[in-house]
């Protein structure tokens, strides 16, 4: 290119092909620049999208429990409540929206936080009840409905010219469990309540779990089902050569008050039946096991074996032996032992939330804390369930 060519190029005095090249030139960069800010536009919006996805699935993931940055205003605001009844940060947490933290409940106090409330069941699922054996399920409802097949389905044999006539057809029992209000009131004086270094959160689970432990491991076994879940031994009794659906079938001892040599024990392990025995469990209080620990088989041998490591049941004849303590003591006609596949025989369902009302009023100079919650229980399945009577008969 001359001198000449050059200058013009310049001063935009350019032949007309040379200006059409130099137009196309510049329409096509200025299209790449709008693709290349819409592209980074996309990019930006994908990775801001990204981030926010990456920081939900983190909080979703991360424990409940743990004691983290998420948890700390929760727990705050609810030591705030127990200690001066201040609601500020409890009700600003339900204006945040934050789904673990505390709901405000106008007429009945304040769902406590996870951390408290699984304090508590981890008690209550860790303490001698029919719970650590049970069926527990968690209901939002007022009741939990269990239903059972108590007749097998019938069937026949059958061949290529005869015809095939009707079978019985399986009968669907229906089981309810209402769930009750369960309440304990711990008290603490203001003065305690305002020492700093005085841990409220663990000393109210603490009295809490333990009342309730009480009440509910008496209510699965003893229970007459008016405002309390029912017990299994609330249920009519029979003996087990006549045993019926709607009944737990009894085993005799042989011997008015007493065990004998111990082959009623064997007896009630061969009652149950097979789908049950292999998860079989002996429930019975500390005065029997004491009882029933030196029984011997013929050879010398203890029927009784204690757990090879620390936490391990003790068994008897092979199966594990849960001491609840609100069994009944060994005496005449007594039910004092039972066997059972209580997983499928006993269910507890429960509401898995805890409220906690604070009050002040009541009991000047002290603080009552009203906490409750719901659960009902009962036998699922009469089938599963079977009792060692102290009787001849």
């Amino acid at each position: 290119m001359d001198m000449t060519h050059a200058e013009a190029w310049d001063g935009e005095d350019l032949s007309s092909p040379a200006q059409e090249v130099k137009r196309a030139m510049g329409g096509f960069l200025s299209e790449l620049k709008a693709f290349q800010a819409e592209i980074t536009e996309k990019v930006e919006k994908q990775e801001e999208k990204m981030t926010k996805m990456e920081r939900k699935s983190l909080t979703a993931a991360r424990p409940v429990l743990a004691a983290t940055d998420y948890d700390a205003p929760h727990q705050k605001a609810f030591d705030a409540y127990l200690r001066s009844g201040d609601d500020d940060g409890l009700r600003g947490l339900e204006l945040e929206g934050k789904s673990m933290s505390t709901a405000v409940n106008s007429d009945g106090g304040y769902l406590v936080d996870p951390a408290t409330a699984e304090k508590i069941k981890s008690v209550l699922h860790s303490g001698a009840s029919i719970r650590a054996i049970a069926t527990v399920v968690n209901v939002e409802a007022t009741s939990y409905d269990v239903l059972v097949d108590t007749t097998d389905l019938g069937a026949g044999w059958a061949d290529e010219t005869t015809a095939t006539s009707e079978t019985g057809t399986p009968t669907i029992d229906r089981i309810s469990i209402p769930l009750y209000e369960l309440s304990a009131l711990p008290k603490a004086s203001q003065r305690l309540l305002d020492d700093a270094a005085f841990d409220i959160e663990s000393w109210l689970a603490g009295r809490i779990a333990e009342k309730f432990a009480r009440a509910e491991a008496s209510a699965f076994i003893n229970g007459d089902g008016v405002d309390k879940p029912t017990g299994f031994l609330t249920h009519t009794s029979v003996n087990n050569d006549v045993w019926t659906w709607g009944n737990l079938g009894y085993v005799p001892t042989g011997v008015d008050g007493a065990l004998g040599n111990g082959d009623a024990i064997i007896d009630l392990v061969y009652a149950l039946g097979a789908e049950y025995r292999a998860k079989g469990t002996f429930v019975m209080n500390s005065k029997t096991a004491g009882a029933v620990r030196k029984l011997k088989d013929g050879d010398g041998r203890f029927l009784w074996s204690d757990g090879l490591a620390a936490g391990e049941p003790a068994r008897l004849l092979g199966y594990p032996v849960l001491i609840a303590e609100d069994m009944p003591d060994i005496a005449i006609g007594a039910d004092a032992i039972a066997f059972g596949d209580f997983g499928a025989g006993y269910t507890v369902a429960e509401r898995p939330d805890l409220r906690v009302l604070r009050d002040p009023f009541s009991a000047k100079p002290n603080v009552l804390f009203y906490a409750t919650k719901r659960v009902g229980g009962d036998v699922s399945d009469f089938a599963a369930i079977k009792l060692l009577r102290y009787a001849i008969s």
